[in-house]
């Protein structure tokens, strides 16, 4: 079972709530364009995949997908974010014997600063923060994002837009929130989440149209790259103008990624 509550809900959420107590939980974040949510199949593959690797009943997506429809009726540019917790129940830690699902809808305003970062590029610092390894939540977006918010607060202390943040072996990862990619040699390439960092649905969505190799990816060996992007599902893909002080052509950057989306498009 599962209970619904979207943004124009006067209903509560209970202090006991998992999700609130222990980040028992998992959400996605979309881009809603003209009342539609782009990439919802990848979203709704994101969703299915933390609740199975989470030991989460099934989501009823039935309901789940006629709140949404609702909730973002009339929208032209916005955010979605769907939020899952286990609800209430079980003793401490332990799970509960019966599972009843809270799923909380929200439509958010689109960040304004993303079209124009889209046109100049990002300037990327290295973070202080180092992402922990743990295969058994790797590439999941769980409710568990301590790690995102020093990353945030030490980033406002740097003159960048955005971080490069490195795990415990100093293998680049992601940044703050976006995955990165890099094109070299006409081939792409993207850091390895198998230890740490979140699988986007953009990143899943871009690997379903290019050859996406992951691998293990060190600072050095990215600067080297003919390109580099960050990327998320409300941002798309964005140039990367800077790493620390090495810098890239952000025009050139764009010029590599569309002729190798025109050239497997015509495959």
């Amino acid at each position: 079972m599962q209970t619904i509550i979207t943004t124009d809900d006067t209903s509560a959420i209970n202090t006991r709530d998992r999700g609130l107590n222990y980040g028992d939980g998992f959400f996605t974040t979309a881009k809603v364009i003209a009342g539609q949510v782009e990439h919802w199949q990848y979203h709704k593959a994101r969703l299915v995949e933390c609740a199975e690797r989470l030991a989460f009943p099934a989501i009823n997506f039935t309901e789940l997908e006629q709140h949404i429809a609702k909730a973002i009726t009339g929208c032209q540019l916005n955010v979605l974010k769907i939020v899952i917790t286990r609800g209430e129940g079980g003793r401490g830690y332990g799970l509960p014997q019966h599972t009843h699902l809270t799923i909380l809808i929200t439509v958010l305003g689109f960040p304004q600063s993303y079209p124009a970062l889209a046109k100049t590029g990002v300037s990327l610092a290295l973070s202080p923060i180092k992402l922990a390894a743990q295969p058994l939540l790797a590439g999941l977006k769980t409710l568990n994002r301590l790690e995102q918010v020093l990353i945030k607060n030490a980033m406002a202390k740097q003159q960048c837009d955005d971080v490069l943040v490195l795990d415990h072996q100093n293998n680049v990862i992601e940044a703050s929130a976006a995955n990165i990619f890099a094109i070299r040699d006409n081939k792409v390439y993207t850091p390895s989440l198998e230890q740490c960092g979140i699988k986007g649905v953009y990143l899943q969505s871009l690997c379903d149209k290019l050859a996406v190799e992951f691998k293990q990816v060190s600072l050095n060996e990215l600067t080297q790259a003919s390109a580099v992007f960050i990327c998320n599902s409300l941002m798309g893909a964005v140039p990367v103008s800077r790493i620390e002080q090495h810098t890239f052509n952000v025009e050139q950057s764009m010029c590599l990624l569309n002729e190798l989306l025109a050239k497997e498009a015509k495959c």
